[in-house]
């Protein structure tokens, strides 16, 4: 039976205020990516910690991909699956595409588990920044990095590029193969908190 541990909104809130500091230090992010739905959320949170005193919002941008599969059983957990399908991707006719170019760009996503997701946007992204670099006579270098709340210690599918492994990449937790459950995919907030608390005080916590 695959162990399930409970994530609540303030522990989202306080992994990313927590990661913001080594965030701004060693990728200083321009814009983020957001890759949804789970990354929606730790995303705007981060944002708002990632704002210096005298400077804008970062702007948030968001992409959707799904790689997960129903398992039928009416619970939260599901199958990883084998393909990405893209729901939701950046619109490159617009001109405002342009500000990517030669920018700091952080891809959030709430957990790295198979890294099929992240492998996939980060290489799909590259793909189209270049491609609208050469069509705009750019040549400004575009960085990525990324940011996961929590990055589960096990084989992985996907790969990233040796750069961001080594110095783009900040899990803000690294964990177990577990089945994290996320605050928002709660249909009943108050016994996913319950189960939270109850976890807590059994010395478990990620």
């Amino acid at each position: 039976m695959v162990q399930k541990v409970y994530v609540t909104y303030n522990d989202v809130h306080k992994l990313c205020q927590e990661s913001a500091e080594k965030i701004l230090k060693d990728f200083k992010p321009e814009l983020i990516i957001a890759i949804g739905g789970g990354g929606y959320i730790p995303a705007r949170i981060l944002r708002s910690f990632l704002k210096q005193p005298s400077g804008k919002n970062i702007s948030i941008q968001a992409i959707g991909l799904s790689l997960y599969e129903n398992l039928g059983t009416g619970e939260p957990e599901e199958e990883p699956g084998t393909e990405v399908v893209r729901l939701q991707w950046l619109d490159f006719s617009s001109e405002a595409i342009e500000h990517l170019i030669g920018k700091n760009i952080l891809i959030v996503d709430e957990v790295d588990d198979t890294r099929t997701t992240l492998q996939y946007a980060v290489q799909e992204l590259q793909k189209d920044v270049k491609e609208q670099s050469v069509k705009l006579g750019r040549s400004e270098k575009t960085n990525f990095s990324i940011f996961v709340l929590h990055n589960k210690d096990k084989e992985k599918r996907g790969k990233l590029p040796e750069d961001i492994v080594e110095s783009g990449y900040l899990a803000a937790r690294t964990t177990k193969d577990v089945w994290i459950c996320y605050p928002w995919e709660a249909t009943d907030i108050d016994e996913h908190d319950r189960r939270a608390a109850e976890q807590k005080e059994n010395g478990i916590k990620i």
